[in-house]
Order: C-alpha cells, then structure tokens, then sequence
C-alpha cells in the first residue's frame, strides 16, 4: 500500500530521534560540561595537575556514556514503525488486513462478509499519518542534570568563546613545551555600565579601528616569560606612576583617543576612538503658565546621549528687579533660594523628554515677586549642566477681597524684613478700624485682632524671631483664606461676594484662569441663589405684585438665559473688553435683585389649566388609583395565606368587607353603579375634572382584607373606563413621541381590562402582574405626553412662556422620594434618567439601601401601607 509510505517512513525517523535521545542524554550532557570551562577560559588559572586530573575525568565521563548509549541503542525497524502507525488508529487497520479467516472459509455469505471488512479496514488505512516521537527523558533524568549542562554551555556562549577550545593543546603541554610554543595574551574593553553596551574580548576583535565609550577600562593579561610581551598604549593619558610594559596584569581607563598595541609573538595593534559622553542639556521650552490658586506650571525638556540621571530647579529672589517702595524699601532678611528637583519620567527612555514643573509657592516669600529659575540636569557620568538664569515672575495665589487683599499685602512685608513689623500693626490697625462694616463674621476680627496683638508684642519684646515670624504669617495667610473664600452660608450673600471678586477682576486685570475660576464660582452661587428662591416661593404668590415689576412688563428669565449672560461676561473679559463686562455684570446684578420665583395653584403659575396640563393631571390620578389598588389587591393576597390574627373571630373579615363597601359607595345615587359618572360632572376649566372618582373607593389605613375579588374588579373596570375616556381627551399632538403616548396608553388599559378578568376569576397573583404591567405602561405614557407637549408649539402657556422659557421647571427644586427618585412634576416625567448608581463602590451602596429598608420594615410603629411596600421591596430583592 502505497499510501502508507510516507507515515511508515517518518514515524521510523521518529523513532530513531527518540531512540538516540534516550540512549545519548548523558554523553551529550557530559560534552556540554567539558566544553564550557574551556570556552570560558578557566584551565588557564588552574595548576598543571589539576588540569590534567579534571581532563582524565572528562574522558572517562565521556567513554561511559557513550558505551552507555551504544548498548541501549536500537535501530528502529519498518515493521516496528508500521505497528507504531497502526496502534495509532483505531481498530488497528493495518493488522487487520494481514489476518486471514478462520472460520465459515467456504460459506459464500460469511466470505462476503469478510471482503467487506477488508475494505473498511484499507479505507481506513488511507487516513494513516506519522506518529510524533516522545523526546521526553524526564523519567530516566529525574533531577534534570541535561539542564543544568545545558545552562552551563548557554552561559559559556554568551559569556566565552568557541576560539578558545583549541588553546586546551597548548595548556595540555608542560611548561617548557608552553614557553617552547610562545607566550599568550588576554584582554578586554568593558564599557561603563549605564551605556548598556556590551564587553569586548580582543583576542576577538580584528585589529585595526576600534571605536569605544568614554569611561571604558581595559584589563590585559600577558603569558610567559617576563617580557616576551609589552604593551604599549597611549589612550589612558597616564603620566604618573605607570606600571611596567611588561607587567602580567595591567588595566586602566579609556580617557582619550589612541593606540593600544601588544608587542611580542602573537601581538595586535587597535587604534581606539573615544566615543565622548556628551554632558546633558536642559532648558525651559516654554512660558510659565499659573491658575488662579497660584499653582504655576512650567514646561521643560531634557536630553543626554545615554539618559539624564536627575536634575534640579534653582528659584532666587532677583533684588534688582523688585520696585523698592513701601514694606519693600528695608533691606530683606536673607533667604536661601528654592531648589526643587525636576520631575523626570517614571517608564520609557530618558534620552530626550519634556515634562513640567508643577508646584505652588503661593505661601512662599518669593510669591508675586521677580525671580530668576535656572535648571541643572545631571547625567549617570557625574556631567552636569546648569542653565543660565531666566527671568520670571514667580506665580502665586491672587486676591480680590479688599481685606483679604490687605492682610496678605501685610504678609508679604513682614515675610520681607522683620524690621516691617511695627508698620504693619498699624496698618493692621487701619484697615481693621470699623470692623462691622468690614466683616462679615467676628470670627475673623477676632483672628485679625489676636494676630495684631501677637505682632505688636513680639516686636516691642524683641522677641520676633525666624520661628515668631513664620507663625504669625502662617496665620496671617490662613486670615486671608478664609476672608476670601468666606463662610457664608447664605446663599445671596455668596452671590454678592462672588459678584463683588469678578467685578474686582475685572478692574486689576485678572488672567484667563483666574476669570474661569471666578466665574465657576459666580455659577455655582447663582444655581445655589435660585434654588434658594425655589425652596422659598409661596404657592399662589403673584408675581404682579412685586413692586419692581409690572403686569404688562413682567417678563420670566430661565436659568439658560442667566447661564449665557455669565457666558458672554467671561468671553469679553478674556477678550479684555472690561467696560461691556462691568455693563453687563450690573445687569445681571439688577436681573438677580429683581427675580422671583412663584408657584401658582396649578404648579405652574396662576390662570387656568390648558387640556396637555389636564391630561397630564388625570393621568397622574389614575396611575396613584391604580397603584392603591394594587396594594390592595396585593393585602388581600397575603390574607389568603397568613392565619387570623390575635382577637379575630371567624367571619370578621366579612364585616369588614361590608363596612367598605358601604364606605365604597357612600354619595351615590340610587341606582348608580359603582364607578358610574367617573370624572364627570366637572367643569375642566377649573380643574375639577382632574381625577377619576375612585377617591372614595380607597380603602383607610388598616382595612386590609375589606374587599372582596369582585369588588376589586368592579373597581379595576372603572379605571379602565376613565383611562379610555382620557385617552379620546388627549389634545391633538403630533410627532413619535405623542404616537408613541397613545400606544402606551392602550397597552395600560389592555393590561387593566386582563387584571379585571383575573380578579373576577380570583387569580390574584395573575392580577397584580397585569396591574403592574398596566401601571409601567401608564408611567410610559405619561413620559411621552410630557415630551410631545414640550416639542408642540401649537399650545404656547403649556408650562412654558411665549418666548419658549419654563421658568419654574428650571428653578423648581427637584422632588424626591426617599430613596432618591424622581416623584414627577407637571410635565409627565415620572422616575428619573440619572444613573443612581454612580461610583465605583455600586455594591456597597446597594447593600447599604438593602440594610435601611429592612430596618424600615421592622419599625411597627410605621404606617401599614408604608410597611406593605417595604415588605414588597424585600421580597423583590
């Protein structure tokens, strides 16, 4: 079978690897060990004996594995790899093929039988392939000394070289012989390590041009008699005591270009070029850049050939360029310059980068004043470079507040001289003068008058020291903090100190950082103002009555409007048009004096509802009908399977049933079914239309169990009948969003008329899921009404002005239920869109939530409604 050639032939080649790797590990093991002292060099340090003992060993070692191997080698035969092919598949075709049959040999029928499984067995043969050899010898080596030779010869050629193997004839002469034959020689070149270059064994290296790194040492050694080989070089610059030509063992530094040469038999000349270290370079590759806390950012690059190590900044004080006026005239205290070090790069190479120096010297002396910043960059050689000074203003946290202002004007003298100290009591003194119309709290005069009189009493007692003077200006600093950003907690007074810093910025003439902080600031006061005017409002408070508005002029500023007023006062003062800022930082203070927020009866100002506002009421009554009647449903669930309780009698369930039905159907008029004239009878311009009647068909707190299956259905059928008619109410919007209110719409009333069938069968289970079902529709529905009414223009006073603006659902203070959520406005959006869950810690939280609600639920002193809904939650989670 032609077929089974190939398979045959290389499962055989296999076969005689594996063979000839289990017979001849140790003779390769034991030529691996020989080899590597006599790469690495070692028999040229070792006595005459030892060389010859440790020779005679290796010999042996390498005759015993080899007769080892040679008794245990078996050339594989063809028929050992045929069966090798044929174990492998299964039913063993090959063998198959050569047996023959034994029994039935002259029944036609059994003969048939057989060809057939000849057949299948030589198809099957066609899918033979080679058999991979096993190469593993871990059981025969089981403490893995193949690897460990292994190792040993890796480490001889990276570390040694082959050429030295043949050098083992010489050393195996006697030492006559050795000097008969000639002296030998031995060098290297190591580089500095920081270079990363590698070592160089010159008996490996060609003679001629060699280049090497400044730094690199070279170490010789010469063989046989004393001076049968000099060596000659003029690249250490070595002009002291210098060792003899001849001397054995010789190593010195490559400083300088030059010669290198061994004189003798078997002698090399190299002329080496010095590869020069370059010293590292650094300098500032850009202005210095601050916020508005005095937080300076100054950009760097660094470079050097093999990696700058570290570097520094030096920041002095530059005396000549400081305006000597005022608490500057006395000549300052000395103090030492400010060095920092550099930020160098935590990963990647260090050759060439740029970083920036990021700090804050705002409490420094030296803050606000003119200084010169020099940078030094040390290399791994020890180079080091150091720019020359640059001129610079250092950065430093900037003040608006006036008093604030003051006190660290005041600092800054006293950090300036001690000699200042008398001085700034009085002026201190000065500022401070009429404390009521200066500040806003006396905890701050109180800190002001404590650091007067600490100040005064150290200079009069000459008492002033280095240690004196850095605590009274640590405090004087944290005075000016605390005037500048303020404690206050009202929210129109932070409105006004923060419109009084812009405006401050704006006649000193603040940077663009400082303008973003400051306005971030006016933004965040502005939102807490509004909310605080929300919170405030009366409901039915006429906005007509205010004394600084009209009827007819009264006009209604949504929170976006403000927003892009404050946006363009930052555009213009970045653009440095202060003037038509400050125009229009005063219309924005008249704007924020002038504004009222009011809450008319129907949530959204005075005057009647219009029919999107109506439909959004109803269907908000109808989906908290619904849901009292899912609780209900669901109470009288759990009675069907929790005992009597302590003192009720049997059938007192009854009566109860009775009792609220009868409170189910008091004001009726005879004849009237429950649920007739649901809704109507009401006037929908007054709103008395909002609700379907199913008020008076809820049950008190405590009545669990007083309805039966077929009162809770009737009252299920009346819900669907109101939700009908609000559905043919609904005002004519157009687009997706009113489409998809009116689907949701029938989808609700679909699941209610499916809750009413099951409760009138008494699957209450089936019931309170279709309820579910049909209150999820309605929450969807009423979402998408409130979005169709915002996008209709066809309904101007829908909750929005003319002009487009919903003042009150701007400043109107969100409301909440006690887990967080959204309840709903007037606008139909119930629940919330925000992700509750924000944080890494989600987990936690959850559990922290899971813990409060199973504490509610077990406060039995709650409400038995509240308590039924946390049992709910529970059981949900």
């Amino acid at each position: 079978m032609r077929h089974l050639a190939r398979p045959v032939a290389l499962t055989r080649a296999g076969m005689l690897a594996e063979r000839a790797v289990r017979a001849f590990w140790p003779f390769w093991s034991v030529v691996f060990v020989a080899l590597t002292p006599l790469m690495m060099g070692w028999l040229d340090a070792i006595p005459l004996e030892l060389f010859w003992g440790s020779t005679v060993f290796a010999v042996l070692g390498l005759l015993a594995s080899l007769v080892w191997g040679v008794t245990r080698f078996r050339w594989p035969s063809r028929d050992e790899a045929v069966a090798r092919v044929d174990a492998a598949m299964p039913g063993r075709p090959i063998a198959a093929l050569a047996d023959s049959q034994a029994i039935g040999a002259d029944d036609p029928a059994s003969n048939a039988v057989w060809a057939a499984h000849l057949r299948r067995m030589a198809e099957r043969t066609k899918s033979a392939k080679a058999v991979e050899p096993d190469l593993r010898v871990s059981s025969r080596d089981p403490y893995g000394l193949r690897y460990m030779a292994l190792i040993l010869f890796v480490t001889a050629l990276l570390f040694g070289s082959l050429w030295r193997v043949g050098s083992v004839t010489e050393v195996a002469t006697t030492g006559e012989q050795v000097l008969a034959t000639g002296p030998v020689w031995e060098g290297w070149i190591e580089p500095p390590a920081y270079t990363g270059r590698p070592s160089l064994y010159l008996a490996d290296i060609p003679q001629g041009p060699l280049a090497v790194p400044q730094g690199s040492t070279v170490t010789l050694r010469l063989y046989g008699d004393v001076g049968s080989l000099t060596v000659a070089e003029t690249v250490s610059g070595r002009t002291g005591d210098i060792p003899s030509a001849s001397e054995a063992q010789q190593a010195f530094e490559v400083v300088q270009d030059g010669k290198l040469a061994i004189h003798g038999e078997g002698g090399a000349e190299w002329i080496i070029t010095l590869i020069p270290d370059l010293p590292p370079k650094v300098e500032l590759s850009g202005p210095v850049d601050a916020d508005a806390m005095g937080e300076m950012s100054q950009p760097f690059k660094a470079s050097d050939d093999f990696g700058v190590m570290s570097g520094t900044a030096t920041i002095a004080l530059d005396l000549p360029s400081v305006t000597r006026s005022f608490g500057l005239v006395n000549e300052p205290d000395l103090r030492a310059p400010i060095v920092i070090d550099l930020p160098m790069p935590f990963t990647g190479d260090r050759k060439e980068f740029e970083e920036k120096l990021i700090e804050n010297f705002s409490e420094h002396p030296f803050a606000n004043m003119p200084v010169t910043i020099s940078l030094t960059a040390t290399d791994a050689s020890g180079q080091v470079t150091t720019t020359s000074p640059e001129q610079m203003v250092l950065p430093g946290r900037r003040f608006f507040e006036p008093m604030a202002r003051a006190v660290v004007e005041q600092r800054r003298y006293l950090l300036w001289s001690r000699a200042n100290a008398p001085e700034v009591v009085q002026l201190l003194r000065a500022v401070s003068y009429k404390p009521e119309d200066i500040f806003a709290n006396e905890q701050t005069y109180l800190r002001l008058s404590f650091i007067i009189r600490d100040l005064e009493n150290a200079s009069d007692n000459g008492t002033l020291t280095v240690e004196k003077q850095d605590e009274i200006t640590k405090a004087m600093w944290d005075l000016a903090v605390q005037l500048e950003d303020g404690t206050l907690a009202d929210a129109r007074e932070r409105l006004r100190r923060a419109q009084e810093r812009l405006a401050e910025a704006m006649r000193n003439g603040a940077s663009n950082e400082e303008i973003a902080e400051l306005m971030q600031e006016l933004r965040e006061a502005t939102n807490d103002y509004l909310n605080m005017l929300a919170q405030n409002a009366e409901p039915g408070e006429d906005q007509t009555d205010q004394p600084n508005s009209a009827q007819d002029q009264s006009r209604q500023v949504t929170q976006d409007e403000i927003q892009a007023l404050m946006d363009r006062i930052q555009e213009l003062m970045e653009e440095g048009r202060m003037a038509e800022a400050a125009e229009l930082m005063a219309q924005l203070d008249q704007l924020m004096q002038n504004l009222q927020v009011t809450q008319g009866e129907n949530g959204n100002g005075n005057g009647p509802r219009t029919p999107g506002q109506q439909s959004m009421q109803d269907l908000q009554d109808t989906l908290r009908d619904q849901q009292d009647l899912s609780d209900d449903a669901f109470r009288d669930l759990q009675n069907q399977f929790n005992q009597p309780q302590d003192g009720q009698q049997p059938g007192q369930q009854d009566g109860q049933q009775q009792d609220g039905q009868q409170q189910g159907q008091q004001g009726q008029q005879p004849g009237q079914q429950e649920g007739d004239g649901l809704g109507q009878g009401g006037d929908p311009q007054n709103g008395e239309q909002g609700g379907n009647g199913m008020g008076n068909e809820r049950q008190p707190e405590g009545g669990d169990g007083g309805q039966n299956p077929q009162s809770l259905a009737d009252r299920q059928q009346a819900l669907r009948g109101e939700l009908e008619r609000q559905r043919g109410n609904l005002p004519g919007l157009t687009g997706d969003q009113a489409e998809a209110a009116r689907r949701a719409l029938e989808q609700a009333e679909g699941a209610m008329d499916q809750a009413e069938e099951a409760l009138r069968d008494g699957r209450m289970a089936e019931a309170i899921d279709q309820q579910s079902e049909a209150m999820d529709a309605l929450r969807e529905g009423l979402r998408n009404l409130g979005e169709a009414l915002a996008q209709n223009d066809a309904e101007p006073g829908q909750g929005e002005q003319a002009d487009g603006s919903n003042a009150q659902a701007r400043t109107e203070p969100t409301r909440r239920d006690p887990l967080g959520r959204e309840t709903g406005n007037n606008s139909g959006r119930y629940g919330t869109d925000e992700n509750m869950l924000q944080g890494a810690d989600i987990y936690r939280r959850a559990e922290e939530l899971l813990d409060d609600i199973r504490k509610r639920a077990a406060e039995q002193d709650r409400p038995t409604l509240e308590l039924d809904y946390l049992k709910r939650l529970l059981e949900q989670f």
